[in-house]
């Protein structure tokens, strides 16, 4: 699944083929994604211009003067620039034809992802009304991940992973924020302290950064938006590494599932 790196990658591609540029069309193929794409999508989006091209969380987010495109990926989820006319594909489920005949085009094998269309402000909108703190933001430091972790039996990794604490640590980049930061991922959130809270909220950082200038984790189906891949599976420690040498101690890397997810962490090194 496109993690926070693919998505502000993606983002980032897109933004200077569409921003400030009229939409002329809005051709839907394929309407049942996880959320049916409304009608109003087709009817009201034409004749508008992207105002701003942001994201919230793993959400892209086309802002225009009458309403916000909601993007999300999903699992194998893409956005493309291309020509026009060029021929869709089988799993080329939507196409924003811009003022330049450039086409902004959507692509979903597996159809996890959504198209949705807010006319009302859209930080109100439930898939956004709950989400924690952009984790590259001054929001999220050692002191609140520190206060939101009190009381709390859950695993640290799971923790981290829970949008409402931080969006955008997906699992990728938590079992590796966690390896930089010494923490066992399996330790009680509750019971870590202070000073480590703010060690692992830089780890986070700095990996998040790494990953974006790079361009993301090349994992199965993710291209950017001109279809190159991301390079971070370069620099990865311990995600998809299980019983491979720790690169700090050489032992043996432990792999388990955590909140049914892929952990990978050594268990000499973080404690």
């Amino acid at each position: 699944m496109p993690e926070l790196p693919e998505v502000e990658t993606t983002r980032k591609g897109i933004s200077p083929h569409i921003k400030n540029k009229r939409v002329k069309e809005v051709i839907v193929r394929q309407k049942k994604l996880r959320w049916e794409i409304p009608n109003t999508l087709s009817e009201d989006l034409p004749g508008q211009a992207f105002s701003a091209v942001d994201r919230r969380g793993k959400y892209i987010l086309l802002q225009s003067s009458k309403g916000t495109l909601l993007i999300h990926l999903g699992m194998s989820g893409s956005l493309r620039i291309v020509e026009k006319d060029s021929v869709a594909g089988k799993h080329d489920h939507v196409d924003i034809v811009m003022e330049d005949d450039k086409a902004l085009r959507y692509t979903d094998p597996r159809k996890f992802g959504c198209m949705l269309w807010q006319a009302e402000e859209i930080d109100s909108h439930p898939l956004l009304a709950n989400l924690g703190p952009e984790p590259l933001t001054d929001d999220f430091d050692g002191a609140y991940l520190f206060k939101q972790s009190r009381g709390r039996s859950a695993a640290i990794k799971t923790f981290i992973m829970d949008s409402k604490v931080v969006v955008g640590v997906g699992n990728i980049y938590a079992n590796e924020a966690l390896f930089m930061a010494g923490i066992n991922p399996k330790r009680a959130a509750g019971k870590i302290s202070k000073a480590k809270y703010k060690t692992l909220v830089a780890c986070i950082k700095e990996i998040l950064t790494r990953a974006i200038k790079v361009g993301g984790t090349t994992l199965r189906d993710f291209t950017n938006s001109s279809g190159e891949p991301g390079y971070f599976k370069q620099a990865l420690n311990v995600y998809g590494r299980g019983g491979e040498e720790c690169m700090q101690c050489k032992k043996p890397l432990k792999e388990i599932r955590l909140g049914q997810r892929s952990t990978v962490y050594c268990t000499n090194c973080q404690k």
